[in-house]
């Protein structure tokens, strides 16, 4: 198929390589200072752009009816206008945070956790994320999934709060460090145990190999969709 980068940094290099090796062509490369390109080009578009061009990225797709992957975190303001538009022109989008097949996992690891800590008032809940210096957003797409995924299946909370612990506001702690892919830990802490379960990405390889099996799933399809749609898991 004919897949459009959104984004051509370090994931969209990735997600080049990974997309020929498995037979797919690159016929657009859009950088963030790109314009009048044609997405029609395209049968799938794949966007890891930045925060302040993904939304526009993912409504020119939509409105040109080519089919779009966004793994671009920092927008999530616009996402029920991105929803609202791919429904009324009977598109299709997948957004997420991770597109990795091991952090998907732990997502549903998370939910489970949860639930079964929903009764244990002793113990309380902390995150934290470590990601690369050039990330530009904190917390991260990912750390807000997990942190929703608390807040949906256990009553002691509801809400997040960056590095700042507050009543039923879960805190998460943002850590930059050069080179980290990203990792994520989720943390039960009483005052006689913690219970820990963590996500640790070695490099960018399985978030673009991810990312390209979500494209090739999404081809052909209509509506919004999830990664646990294209793995079939939760």
């Amino acid at each position: 198929m004919n897949i459009a980068l959104l984004g051509y940094g370090r994931m969209g290099q990735t997600i080049e390589k990974i997309a020929i090796k498995r037979g797919h062509n690159i016929v657009l490369k859009v950088d963030k200072d790109d314009t009048g390109y044609d997405i029609t080009k395209a049968d799938v578009a794949i966007d890891f752009s930045i925060p302040n061009v993904a939304f526009g990225n993912i409504t020119n797709c939509i409105e040109n009816g080519v089919p779009v992957v966004s793994g671009t975190t920092g927008w999530l303001d616009n996402y029920d206008k991105a929803i609202s538009l791919c429904e009324e022109k009977k598109g299709a989008f997948i957004y997420a945070s991770n597109f990795s097949l091991g952090v998907n996992i732990f997502f549903e690891l998370n939910k489970t956790l949860a639930k079964m800590m929903n009764n244990l008032e002793q113990y309380n809940v902390t995150m934290e994320e470590i990601h690369h210096t050039k990330k530009l957003d904190a917390p991260s797409g990912t750390a807000i999934t997990l942190a929703e995924g608390v807040i949906a299946n256990n009553e002691n909370y509801d809400g997040w709060q960056l590095d700042t612990p507050s009543e039923k506001n879960i805190p998460i702690v943002a850590k930059r460090i050069a080179d980290v892919p990203g990792t994520h830990s989720v943390n039960y802490e009483s005052e006689v145990d913690t219970i820990s379960i963590e996500h640790v990405a070695h490099n960018r390889q399985g978030f673009a190999l991810g990312a390209v099996v979500a494209a090739e799933w999404l081809v052909g399809k209509t509506g919004v969709f999830s990664m646990n749609d294209v793995l079939n898991i939760g």
